[in-house]
């Protein structure tokens, strides 16, 4: 269950092509919009884009339920409504084989985003990039080239780019295994920042492994802890694994520069001589025009080769 109280109703603030969610549970549906930018209801967005939806639910002891018991599989029904055969069906799904959602989600076909002429030419594995990340990397004088999310090594190596960013995504998705084999001969041959699904690709890429969460971290407030410069910072996060710190302690030239301030979670790693950076948490922009820092971070990383 992921649930959700309010949703953009403008298409300049909207984050992707499409609404991936299966199901929205609120807890009362608005019937009137006062945001001076909306354009559309709530109604007619969900209409739109044929989601499933649910309201009238006490939405606040469902996650106390949740945040007791752990994330779990829900079903929303508008037929059947016996909670043997909905629970009968929910048992169904967790024996069939996993499937992967990437290749809808990715881009079918390497495509260019920006100006051609740009300052650094990167290019993006695509799992479910952003919108808001693109806009931030075009203001850092960024060519990006969108990659499908199964592009082998030997064609980004033959693009000859100054960077490569793996986008956050899906996290329990069977295509995830390829795109993590295809990453490990990449390591050390060019700067590489992985972002939330990202990171734990290129965490698994390096050796290290990845455990699942009894509460995923799924808010705009979390708060992450520097141990270098004792900073701290909010983050927005949407993630149901961490990489273990067990595991990536064994990783030469890799540490760990953001640590989860509320249960001790690897949220940032660093490696300078192998040249990746990977943060679990999203890369927001921290105001009107602005760049996140680690961005900066990464594009320092370029002009060092």
């Amino acid at each position: 269950f992921t649930m959700f109280s309010s949703i953009s109703r403008l298409s300049k603030f909207n984050e992707s092509k499409n609404v991936w969610l299966e199901g929205l549970v609120i807890k009362e549906k608005s019937h009137i919009y006062s945001n001076w930018q909306a354009k559309t209801s709530f109604d007619a967005f969900v209409k739109e884009h044929n989601l499933v939806s649910i309201s009238e639910v006490d939405t606040r002891t469902l996650a106390v339920h949740l945040r007791q018991k752990g994330e779990m599989l829900g079903i929303i029904s508008t037929k059947n409504f016996e909670a043997k055969e909905l629970l009968a069906k929910i048992n169904d799904f967790k024996k069939k084989p996993a499937e992967s959602l990437l290749s809808k989600i990715s881009v079918a076909k390497p495509s260019l985003i920006g100006k051609g002429k740009a300052k650094y030419k990167i290019a993006i594995l695509d799992l479910g990039i952003t919108n808001s990340t693109l806009r931030q990397l075009e203001t850092l004088g960024c060519s990006i080239t969108l990659l499908p999310y199964n592009t082998p090594a030997s064609e980004i190596l033959r693009l000859k780019l100054k960077g490569l960013i793996i986008s956050n995504g899906p996290e329990e998705d069977a295509g995830l295994k390829e795109v993590v084999n295809n990453i490990k001969p990449l390591i050390n041959k060019l700067p590489i920042l992985g972002i939330s699904t990202g990171h734990q690709i290129l965490a698994q890429a390096l050796g290290a492994k990845i455990t699942k969460l009894k509460l995923g971290h799924r808010g705009v407030n979390y708060p992450i802890h520097n141990p270098a410069s004792y900073k701290g910072e909010i983050t927005v996060q949407n993630h149901g694994y961490v990489v273990d710190v067990d595991s990536l302690s064994k990783i030469k030239e890799v540490k760990v520069t953001g640590y989860n301030l509320n249960d001790r979670t690897v949220e940032e790693i660093e490696g300078k001589k192998l040249k990746i950076i990977g943060t679990q948490y999203y890369l927001t922009s921290p105001g009107f025009n602005e760049v996140n820092g680690v961005f900066k971070k990464f594009i320092k990383m370029l002009t060092k080769e």
